[in-house]
């Protein structure tokens, strides 16, 4: 008999309304801080310096009011477990869009823009509403949680690309963050054989097999969540990640190199 199709993560409107605004100010107030010369270094995105990796995420939470001002929707199509695997097809045109967006317009005016449209999106619009987007069409209440991803990991990218810049990460929003991504694998890859661990935020169970039933299951996984977002996402390999103690794992099914990354 297949794995029954997972049941949805409902998030709080309000709690995620309030971290997508804590990290994006964090966000913001570090890179109106950073030199030219930083701007202009390298990130481990492909080609995208720092001024571009800054300009996408203005575009990221800007696609909340943009997604909202569609007329004429129909009804929602994707929940928030199943985002991160829809992305993909959509990658070069997203790059292309962000290099034009960084070479023609001020940083700062981007932010202070994009501030305004994600005060008066959160602020007007109940969970209910439907949002679309370049993978298809969320609620408002699904939609916005994604947002918490994009600023998670590209706050990482960050970080990476400009030593000592060390921006915070919200709590509530690295907490969605990893729920989106953990049970984006239990969706890829459906089962009750492994057990995956990303304390203190999220345990999900993934890939067919033997089901355990009571005590310790026989495949556990466990890392921290920066790691797992790491790992979800590519910015790091499962290899590098137990060779660096980064990651336990234990049993015949708890190699999870084959699924990784989710969303890339």
């Amino acid at each position: 008999m297949p794995p029954a199709k997972r049941k949805s993560r409902v998030y709080s409107l309000d709690k995620t309304r309030t971290a997508v605004l804590a990290q994006f100010g964090n966000v913001r107030k570090a890179v109106e801080g950073l030199t030219p010369e930083q701007l202009a270094g390298p990130t481990r995105l492909g080609d995208w310096t720092v001024r571009e990796l800054a300009a996408h995420i203005t575009m990221a939470t800007s696609a909340i009011a943009r997604g909202l001002a569609v007329p004429g929707l129909a009804k929602a199509e994707l929940t928030p477990q199943d985002w991160p695997m829809t992305s993909a097809p959509h990658a070069q045109d997203i790059a292309a869009y962000v290099t034009g967006l960084a070479a023609d317009n001020d940083l700062a005016a981007l932010y202070a823009d994009a501030t305004s449209s994600l005060e008066q999106a959160l602020a007007d619009h109940p969970g209910d509403q439907l949002v679309a987007n370049r993978t298809g069409v969320m609620t408002l209440a699904d939609y916005l949680p994604t947002r918490t991803v994009e600023l998670i990991v590209h706050t990482d990218d960050l970080n990476d690309a400009v030593p000592d810049l060390d921006i915070p990460y919200d709590r509530q929003a690295l907490a969605a963050c990893t729920r989106i991504l953990a049970d984006a694998l239990a969706t890829k890859a459906p089962g009750a054989s492994t057990e995956v661990r990303v304390p203190p935020f999220a345990v999900v169970q993934c890939v067919e097999g033997p089901r355990h039933t009571r005590g310790t299951p026989p495949n556990v996984v466990e890392t921290d969540p920066l790691t797992w977002i790491r790992l979800a996402t590519g910015r790091t390999t499962w290899a590098a990640a137990v060779e660096a103690a980064l990651v336990s794992a234990s049993g015949e099914r708890a190699n999870l190199a084959d699924l990784l990354p989710i969303m890339a």
